[in-house]
């Protein structure tokens, strides 16, 4: 049954969820720039160029690298030993995105189940644990446990998009749904610098990183205890028997009990009818994300080949990237229907791909760059909506969990298979075929999704 939410309610639980989102996701960016001094650092100690065959036992890094070169050594062209910590940090970044695959649907289950507030603290733990594993990570094992450990604990981006549908209705989802955007978009665009900036204070000689990591875990701790103070339930079965079980306790004004209402006369649910089926949803998130992600992983590549970009230049251009984006989930994607939102996504992100095939100029890139900002501002926040749009109540955290773990599988094997193509075929290939895949994913768009808020009112949320 359909629990009403207060307005009051629901605009407190959107500035908990959005504050504390926006803190876990810079916390989770503040590593991103740091990988190549952070690997490098971990190589020079344990896997140096001179390594010695003589030595006895080889450390897991030694291993790590050397399966990461008879991959190189696969490819038709030489591979610049540049970019070893380059594929070493995609490694691990497939790694954290592969476990997320798995752990989503899970953690997706249990906020059905105990609630999304004791799932997502749950969760909270888990992210303690990894960050603090991190502070701690004077050696490339410890700091791969790290990883692993945050890999399957990581539920909060799933968890507050099950809270913002369990708080808003058909006409608010939508633009509910742009707010996690726009917390991607400001932390990807600060986050990274900020991270940048911590790794230039050393506070542990063991560890070059550990003040950036103590911030991250200074984070993460605020995060968890806000969540506890601020944040109440809202999965709609548990409460809706909070205020059955606060009724049933009232007594009238001369001191008698209030009649009680008993659980087995409550109306029956509506029976639930679905405009898009989760697989053909799951299906496209998981082919978009393989393409994209792909893609993103490959734009160093290109742009060190095309125009000698260091990784300052990187920086800067995908900074460029993530502001735009911000200021159009701000601006724009929160008043758009989730479907239209989406077709502009991938129709954009088509027109990039192609564009990225044949540019030879800076001009050119940076309008490609500008088109996937458009492209990262719409797609996953529209197919989030969409997917919420089509689940029960007591299975929204299980369905938007699949989804989420769909489109993690597509991001842990998407840049693996792009840059193998990259390598093997070259640039034009790679993003022709890329192309040719999004705009398989675009038909699927437009012909195979459904609009469910087709003649809905779009409502824009404050907080």
């Amino acid at each position: 049954m359909a629990v009403a939410v207060e307005p009051a309610v629901r605009k407190k639980v959107l500035r908990v969820v959005f504050i504390s989102l926006l803190l876990d996701l810079v916390s989770f960016t503040f590593i991103l720039p740091l990988f190549p001094s952070l690997l490098e650092f971990y190589r020079s100690q344990e896997a140096p160029i001179e390594f010695s065959s003589a030595r006895k036992s080889p450390s897991v890094l030694a291993h790590i690298l050397s399966y990461l070169n008879a991959y190189k050594a696969s490819f038709s062209r030489p591979i610049d030993s540049r970019y070893d910590i380059v594929l070493l940090g995609g490694a691990l970044g497939s790694l954290f995105s592969l476990l997320q695959a798995f752990a989503s649907p899970i953690i997706g289950h249990l906020s059905d189940r105990y609630g999304r507030r004791t799932a997502l603290l749950f969760s909270m733990t888990g992210n303690i644990l990894s960050v603090l594993l991190w502070v701690m990570a004077t050696d490339f094992r410890t700091f791969l446990l790290s990883r692993i450990v945050g890999g399957l604990s990581e539920g909060n981006v799933q968890l507050a998009i099950a809270i913002a549908t369990d708080i808003s209705d058909e006409k608010q989802r939508g633009a509910t749904m742009a707010l996690v955007g726009i917390c991607f978009s400001i932390s990807f665009t600060f986050g990274p610098a900020l991270g940048a900036w911590l790794s230039t204070i050393s506070s542990v000689k063991a560890n070059p990183f550990a003040t950036a990591a103590g911030f991250s875990l200074f984070l993460i701790v605020t995060e968890t205890l806000y969540l506890y103070f601020c944040l109440p339930e809202t999965l709609p079965s548990k409460v809706a028997s909070a205020k059955l079980a606060a009724s049933n306790t009232k007594t009238t004004t001369n001191g008698h009990p209030a009649i009680k209402t008993n659980g087995t006369t409550k109306a029956p649910a509506k029976p639930f009818t679905r405009t898009n089926s989760h697989f053909l949803l799951n299906l496209t998130h998981l082919t978009f994300i393989l393409f994209f992600s792909g893609m993103e992983f490959s734009l160093p590549f290109m742009t060190f080949d095309l125009f000698g970009y260091t990784s300052a230049r990187n920086g800067r251009l995908l900074g460029y990237m993530g502001l735009i984006a911000s200021l159009l989930q701000g601006g724009i994607t929160r008043r758009l229907p989730p479907l239209l939102s989406v077709r502009i996504g991938v129709v954009s992100c088509l027109l990039a791909l192609f564009l990225l095939a044949r540019i030879d100029t800076q001009a050119g890139l940076y309008l490609a760059t500008t088109l996937l900002a458009v492209t990262t501002a719409t797609v996953v926040t529209g197919l989030n909506a969409l997917s919420s749009f089509e689940a029960g109540e007591d299975e929204r955290g299980a369905k938007l969990g699949n989804l989420r773990s769909w489109g993690q599988f597509g991001r842990g094997v998407g840049p693996l298979l792009f840059t193998s193509v990259y390598w093997w075929a070259g640039r034009e290939v790679a993003y022709s075929i890329g192309g040719m895949g999004v705009l398989g994913v675009s038909m699927v768009v437009f012909f195979g999704l459904k609009d469910p808020g087709k003649g809905k009112k779009i409502v824009e949320v404050e907080l």
